[in-house]
C-alpha cells in the first residue's frame, strides 16, 4: 500500500512515517512539499504519488497561535481538511485524519468516548471540530483519530522544541526544585504507540470517528513524578496550587479519552500511559542523558 503523510517533518509526522514505513511504502511531505491548503499543489501531488492511503498530521496545533489568527486556523485545520478529503474522494484514498482531545470542555470529568458530544474551549480545538465534521461529510473512507498529552522523540516546533518529559528533565537538572499543576488529569500517549495504532487503522480500513490514547490518567504533576522515577531523578517536586500557572487561553481541565471503538473492533493497541512512558525512556536514554 502506498501511503502519503502530510505534516511528516513533525513530532507525530515522522513517528508515523516510520512506522508505516516497515510494511509499506511512505512517502512523507513536510508543509514547504505539501501545504493542504492548496488544492492545485495537492492535486499534483496526488497525480504523481497516487497514495491508496493518506495520514494527515498537518495542522496548525499552536493553541495561543490559533487563539491570535482564528481566520488562518481554520483556513487549515478546518478547510484544508476539506481539501484534502475532496482530493482523496476523487482518488479512492482512505483518510486518516489526526484530530484531538480539546474538541471537548472536560467538564464530564470521566473518559470521554466517541458518542459524547464535543464542547471546545478555544479557537483551535472549534477548527479542530469543523475539520473532523468536513473529513466525515465529504468522504466516507475517512477515519478521524482523536489524540491527546501527546510528546515523542522528535521535536514539536510549536512547543519549542521539547516534549514535556524533555522539559522537565532539562529543569530537573537546572533548578533545586519544580512546582507542577496537579489539578489538569490528561492520558499522555507517546507518538510511537499512536502511530502503531494508525497503522492497524489503516490496514483493517476502519472508518469513521475514534479516540486513540493510552490506557488510564494522571496529573501533569503525577506524570512528572512517574517520569523522574523512571529516569531515577531526585529533584525535589512539589504540586503548583490551584492558578499558579495561569493558561493564556481556555483549556480543558479533564482531558481522557475513552478507546471504545478501537476496542469494539478489536484494534485497540495502546499501552497504560506508565507502559508507555516506560518504553519512551528506555528506547531513548540520551532523552535522561
Amino acid at each position: 500500500m502506498r501511503v502519503l503523510v502530510t505534516g511528516a517533518e513533525g513530532q507525530l509526522g515522522r513517528d508515523v512515517c516510520e512506522l508505516f514505513g516497515r510494511s509499506h511504502e511512505v512517502h512523507g511531505l513536510s508543509r514547504d512539499m505539501l501545504d493542504i491548503t492548496d488544492v492545485a499543489q495537492m492535486e499534483q501531488v496526488f497525480d504523481r504519488i497516487q497514495p491508496h492511503c493518506v495520514v494527515n498530521t498537518a495542522a496548525m496545533h499552536h493553541v495561543e497561535k490559533c487563539e491570535a489568527d482564528p481566520v488562518q486556523s481554520y483556513a487549515v485545520n478546518a478547510v484544508g481538511t476539506r481539501n484534502l478529503a475532496k482530493v482523496c474522494a476523487a482518488h479512492d484514498a482512505q483518510l486518516i485524519h489526526i484530530s484531538t482531545d480539546y474538541v471537548f470542555d472536560g467538564a464530564k470529568k470521566a473518559p470521554y468516548v466517541e458518542s459524547d458530544a464535543p464542547m471546545p474551549l478555544n479557537v483551535y480545538g472549534n477548527t479542530k471540530l469543523a475539520g473532523e465534521h468536513y473529513a466525515l461529510a465529504t468522504w466516507h473512507k475517512s477515519s478521524v483519530v482523536r489524540v491527546g498529552g501527546i510528546y515523542g522523540v522528535h521535536p514539536c516546533r510549536a512547543k519549542g522544541g521539547l516534549n514535556f518529559v524533555q522539559l522537565m528533565l532539562k529543569l530537573a537538572k537546572e533548578r533545586p526544585q519544580l512546582r507542577v499543576v496537579d489539578d489538569e488529569i490528561v492520558t499522555p500517549t507517546p507518538t510511537a504507540a499512536i502511530a502503531e495504532q494508525l497503522v492497524r487503522i489503516a490496514d483493517a480500513k476502519a472508518f469513521g470517528l475514534f479516540h486513540a490514547t493510552c490506557q488510564g490518567q494522571c496529573s501533569w504533576y503525577a506524570f512528572a513524578k512517574r517520569i523522574f522515577e523512571l529516569a531515577g531523578v531526585t529533584t525535589d517536586l512539589q504540586k503548583a496550587a490551584p492558578g499558579e500557572f495561569p493558561a493564556k487561553v481556555a483549556r480543558p481541565s479533564y482531558s481522557v479519552l475513552e478507546n471504545a471503538r478501537l476496542k469494539e473492533l478489536g484494534l485497540d493497541c495502546m499501552p497504560d500511559w506508565g507502559e508507555g512512558l516506560r518504553r519512551y525512556l528506555v528506547g531513548n536514554e540520551d532523552v535522561k542523558s
